[in-house]
């Protein structure tokens, strides 16, 4: 065994190892004006996929294209490389080129990249050739690169230009009814609205918005469609307009198998924050929690940090005690420490921590949102007190509940005591004569139906889930009509086969 322990430690791993430290030498050579030359030409692959789709009408190019672009090179876009990618995709004699030109230059921004060594995107197709002059500038490329130009604009704060840009490329977008401009104009009007909201002039554009959701519609644009919804939803419930988010939200067909996973997120994400205020708490989770699983689980942790918050404050609102877990949440915990503080007075019912966490995080909730939400656990947290003051003394006063609650008068707390019993959140008699409640004998809660009201709540989320499930899967075109075309041409070789076997034997292939 000593021998085969040195063989394998003289042996092939030095090989590994070496290579290894070959690689990361080579990955450290990279100079910034390589790393520069290496996204440029990505960008300008990327930009010849554009081409390709509008050429040959298939979406999947583009759908790569734009995936890749802002997922990926969105961050490390500077003066520089946009102006490269101007030159070697617009054409000179055109008045944009002039246009784009000068507005990429007005950001003050550094011409080199920082160093990094993060690789390009995977296998890019090949980038053109230094000398090749574009003669032509199809409308698909034209967005992409004046999208990229607003990108760019908006991250670094200059929003008038972006403004005019943007502005300009809705309406170029909606002069072209071509399915291959489907994904670009999706794109353009999320940062079309992203601009304006940034520039606080939401209101401004909701008309042009319900416009362009109108013309998505009847020319079947479905992603386009999805963007718009969300955007529009958006934009009342920054206003505070959930009626109108309401009647919208019911009177649109949104059809999910089509629809992108992140914009059902989104969608599902504003539908709870409608339903919540609503008082419609029960939906309120189940459309939050399905945002917060159909959401990127590591990335966008502003986008979980929301969900969560109101996730948190509808369970509350629910009578349930979120998890522990929940609030350990990787990198959004220190987001929850308020929420965190909260859902502490909810469970012990103290109204006195209560309080205190609404005057110490009351600006912050109401930056979230959440605040009139959080503003409606004070009855729960009475609630909470209530019953550990029911199961605790067997006769107690109103004054002494008055104390121990922090109430106002000894009156307010009769009458909260009274709805309490009426509600059946306690057991107990109210003797008013004497001024103190008698709680009745604890019953046992498992000779009740509130266990399989639990069970038959986590049945139904289950069954919901397996069909979520199932709607998400992706079958070949005319599944069925092909299944039963093979159930009639075995039945005609041999008439004797059983039908139930013949279908056993398709699914299990």
């Amino acid at each position: 065994m000593s021998k085969k322990k040195e063989i394998e430690k003289k042996g092939a791993p030095k090989d590994t190892k070496e290579k290894k430290e070959e690689k990361k030498e080579e990955k450290k050579e990279k100079t910034p004006q390589e790393i520069e030359a290496l996204l440029l030409s990505d960008i300008v692959s990327y930009a010849q996929l554009v081409e390709k789709s509008a050429t040959t009408k298939e979406m999947r190019h583009i759908h790569r294209a734009v995936r890749h672009t802002f997922a990926r090179i969105r961050r490390k876009l500077n003066v520089n490389l946009l102006t490269k990618l101007i030159q070697r995709t617009v054409p000179e004699d055109l008045p944009d080129y002039k246009d784009l030109q000068s507005v990429v230059s007005t950001v003050q921004a550094p011409t080199l990249m920082e160093v990094d060594t993060t690789e390009p995107s995977p296998d890019p197709s090949p980038a053109p050739k230094e000398d090749v002059r574009p003669t032509a500038l199809s409308p698909e490329v034209e967005v992409y690169v004046k999208l990229l130009v607003v990108v760019f604009l908006v991250d670094h704060k200059q929003l008038s230009e972006a403004a005019k840009l943007v502005t300009y490329l809705v309406d170029k977008v909606g002069a072209q009814n071509s399915r291959t401009m489907d994904p670009l104009s999706a794109k353009v009007y999320f940062y079309f609205s992203r601009v304006y909201e940034l520039s606080d002039h939401l209101a401004d554009i909701r008309v042009k918005l319900l416009q362009l959701q109108r013309t998505a519609t009847l020319r079947h644009n479905y992603e386009g469609q999805v963007v718009l919804l969300n955007l529009l939803l958006r934009n009342y419930l920054h206003y505070n307009l959930y009626d109108q988010a309401e009647k919208l939200a019911s009177k649109t067909d949104l059809k999910t198998e089509r629809a992108n996973t992140n914009e059902l997120a989104r969608y599902n994400y504003y539908l709870g924050r409608i339903k919540a205020i609503q008082l419609s708490y029960t939906e309120a989770n189940r459309h939050l929690q399905q945002a917060l699983r159909k959401g990127p689980r590591e990335t966008a942790d502003g986008f979980r940090a929301s969900v969560t918050k109101f996730l948190i404050v509808v369970q509350l609102l629910l009578g349930e005690i979120p998890e522990r877990s929940i609030f350990r949440s990787k990198g959004i915990s220190h987001a929850l420490v308020p929420y965190l503080e909260v859902t502490q007075a909810v469970r012990r019912g103290d109204v006195g921590l209560f309080k205190k966490s609404l005057e110490n995080f009351g600006e912050l909730f109401k930056k979230d949102k959440t605040f009139a939400l959080i503003q409606r656990l004070h009855h729960n947290v009475i609630k909470t007190g209530l019953k550990k003051i029911n199961s605790s003394y067997s006769r107690i006063y109103f004054k002494d509940i008055c104390k121990k609650l922090g109430l106002d008068s000894v009156q307010d707390a009769e009458f909260i005591v009274a709805k309490a019993i009426h509600d059946g959140i306690i057991e107990a008699k109210i003797n008013h004569t004497e001024g103190y409640i008698k709680s009745n004998e604890n019953i046992d809660i498992y000779s009740t139906n509130e266990p399989q009201r639990a069970l038959s709540q986590r049945i139904q989320f289950c069954v919901q889930i397996h069909n979520d499930a199932v709607k998400a899967m992706r079958y070949p075109p005319d599944f069925k009509k092909i299944k039963d075309e093979k159930v009639e041409k075995a039945k005609e070789a041999d008439p004797d086969t059983e039908l139930p076997d013949l279908m056993d034997d398709d699914e299990d292939d």
